[in-house]
């Protein structure tokens, strides 16, 4: 529960309790003289910057971030120290006639570390660092959200002169919520009144200021902002801070790993590989998830089983105490033993950790590592990557002559991957959009794509019953297989280290 959400509540139980005293006959006038006193005097400290506005954190060390502890990020710190230069550097451009920025935006999916940029920037300019969040604007009454965004440009001034520093940087996290187009939010002008009055303070941000002045906000959803704001001569800058590559996350371990005793036999590279898509705050997550486990353990370092039992806690969430009974717990292992069979047939080597420990909404997975960080997709990788999603199903019919319900969020991705064809222009229907095919059109292509999917897998896994149940014996026993123990049981050990075996059975598929 938020502070705002506090004070909302304490208003309306104060209303409340004065009419019930009303009701019984209590004389209130002396009561409410007295709160109204002293809710003067908070408003009068208020004013005079005794006391800070609710939501506003002013940080006086700026030596706790840099751009150093910033890791897979590269592009976007070049790009903002560049902006940057332009107000450290200011007696040097302003012979050049080139304006300081207003205003920088960063932009990016949760966890990129756009907050730790915005923080690096005041350390690299040496400025005062103010930050607050934009649902800290937003209030049920008229005036309230404009008042408080002229405040925080006013503490964000005083705050610079009272540290004699020439720079100041506010930072508004979640801008959107203050910043959203306006005339969306029907019969409550209040949002569009504040927005006003941060396009009126970004105005106002002069060159010749004693106090130079920069507005650095973060959003993962630009698309909701006011074109007023995004213009040139308020968010001068647009930086894009993505999911760092295979390189940078890399980086990102060796940043959240420098405090921790990290044992020999871990490879950071390939837990690097191993975590595509993960931000810089799963990256974090991951490296404390692993000193806990070698703390559980009450080991002295942190090795590398501990890493992989963090990647899979990360990705599907932590063990579960549920245990399905041993038919189901059979079927488990015979549906993952599926995916991965298809998956090293198709790709050798593609399996890191195959287990039928319930994890999350999971009763059991089985874990691929990319090859590379992959951006664009080729009709085969989806074909391929729709078998080994109908893999687990087809596996259950080959051993059980049945099938279950826990392939159905399989056959939701298998018919997302189909659909990706269709719309991509790779089906026999060429080059069309959803919205022009006749309806059932779709239906009826991605049907076809799925049933073609299906033979094939089928026809690959009947030579491989005996190795299935061989598998599920061995998961039954030990929850757990890695992808080289895996390869070694069905394909023998010699050919594990020889994939090329494996490959000539891949292409015959």
């Amino acid at each position: 529960m938020t502070i705002k959400t506090i004070k909302e509540i304490g208003l309306g139980s104060g209303i409340a309790i004065l009419g019930f005293l009303v009701w019984k006959g209590f004389d209130v006038l002396p009561l409410i003289f007295i709160v109204g006193f002293f809710v003067a005097i908070y408003f009068f400290a208020q004013n005079r910057g005794l006391v800070k506005p609710v939501g506003l954190h002013e940080t006086s060390r700026r030596d706790d971030v840099t751009f150093d502890d910033i890791g897979g990020q590269d592009g976007a710190i070049k790009e903002l120290q560049e902006a940057l230069d332009f107000i450290k550097n200011f007696d040097q451009i302003k012979r050049l006639g080139i304006r300081p920025l207003k205003g920088i935006l960063l932009t990016g999916p949760p966890g990129t570390g756009k907050t730790l940029l915005a923080r690096a920037a005041a350390a690299y300019t040496d400025a005062v660092f103010i930050a607050t969040s934009g649902s800290e604007f937003i209030e049920m009454y008229a005036g309230v959200g404009a008042q408080r965004v002229r405040k925080v440009f006013k503490t964000a001034r005083e705050a610079a002169t009272k540290q004699e520093k020439k720079h100041a940087i506010v930072f508004i996290d979640e801008i959107d919520v203050l910043g959203g187009k306006r005339g969306q939010h029907s019969g409550h002008m209040e949002y569009d009144q504040t927005l006003n009055q941060l396009l009126v303070e970004m105005d106002g941000i002069k060159t010749d200021d004693s106090i130079k002045l920069l507005l650095v906000a973060a959003t993962n959803r630009a698309d909701m902002l006011d074109p007023a704001l995004m213009r040139p001569g308020r968010f001068d800058r647009h930086v894009k801070v993505d999911l760092p590559c295979k390189d940078g996350r890399e980086q990102i371990l060796l940043i959240h790993t420098r405090n921790k005793p990290v044992a020999q036999d871990v490879n950071l590279r390939d837990i690097a590989r191993e975590t595509f898509g993960f931000s810089g705050a799963h990256l974090e997550s991951l490296a404390n998830e692993a000193a806990i486990y070698a703390f559980r353990e009450g080991s002295e370092e942190i090795k590398a089983g501990h890493f992989k039992e963090a990647v899979d806690k990360v990705m599907m969430g932590e063990k579960l105490d549920k245990r399905p009974n041993a038919d189901e717990l059979k079927r488990v292992s015979v549906h993952e033993t599926g995916h991965a069979l298809i998956s090293e047939l198709l790709r050798p080597g593609s399996v890191s950790t195959l287990t039928i420990s319930p994890r999350g909404n999971a009763l059991g997975y089985m874990r691929q590592t990319p090859e590379d960080d992959t951006y664009l997709y080729t009709m085969e990788y989806l074909e391929n990557q729709i078998s080994i999603m109908l893999a687990g199903a087809l596996a259950e019919e080959l051993i059980f002559n049945s099938r279950s319900t826990g392939a159905a969020n399989d056959f939701d991705q298998a018919v997302q991957l189909a659909k990706k064809i269709v719309t991509a222009g790779m089906s026999s229907l060429g080059v069309v959009t959803e919205e022009s095919l006749p309806h059932g059109k779709m239906h009826n292509v991605i049907t076809g794509i799925l049933q073609g999917q299906e033979k094939r897998v089928r026809e690959c896994l009947e030579p491989y019953g005996k190795h299935i149940l061989e598998v599920t014996n061995i998961l039954l026993e030990q929850e757990r297989l890695s992808g080289s123990d895996f390869r070694s049981h069905v394909f023998g050990r010699e050919v594990s280290d020889h994939p090329e075996h494996v490959q000539n059975k891949a292409e015959a598929v």
